[in-house]
């Protein structure tokens, strides 16, 4: 049940993170270097709602495996988007590094920690 618990607040504290620059992002584009592009303020709500989303499993996160997995192929897939560009920009400030550490690090570890407790919860419910 500990294990649970961590994960249920892990996932909730690093879903701060797009839920923030997502509504910031929607709410103050200037603030975020977005200025009146409608693109970006879609970019954004897009990732306040993926934020949302990791949020909605918290409840029940050791049954959300089919959920969790397509969320983070999502915010995986973006991260190697954002790699791609950094790579042939060879852009590598903090803008571009902390973002990238969410996506490709914390996102697809808190995933595999997911995987683990809902394999754990199978095997005691048998």
């Amino acid at each position: 049940m500990r294990g649970r618990r961590a994960l249920q607040a892990a996932v909730a504290t690093a879903a701060i993170v797009p839920v923030a620059a997502g509504a910031v992002g929607v709410w103050h584009p200037n603030f975020v270097g977005l200025g009146t592009d409608t693109y970006g303020a879609y970019l954004s709500g897009l990732l306040l709602g993926i934020g949302l989303a990791f949020w909605s499993l918290i409840p029940r996160i050791e049954q959300q495996g089919r959920s969790f997995s397509l969320l983070t192929a999502i915010v995986a897939l973006g991260g190697l988007a954002r790699l791609t560009l950094a790579l042939r920009l060879s852009a590598w400030g903090l803008p571009v590094v902390l973002p990238l550490v969410m996506e490709l690090g914390v996102t697809p570890l808190l995933w595999l920690w997911q995987r683990r407790l809902a394999r754990s919860f199978l095997f005691r419910s048998e």
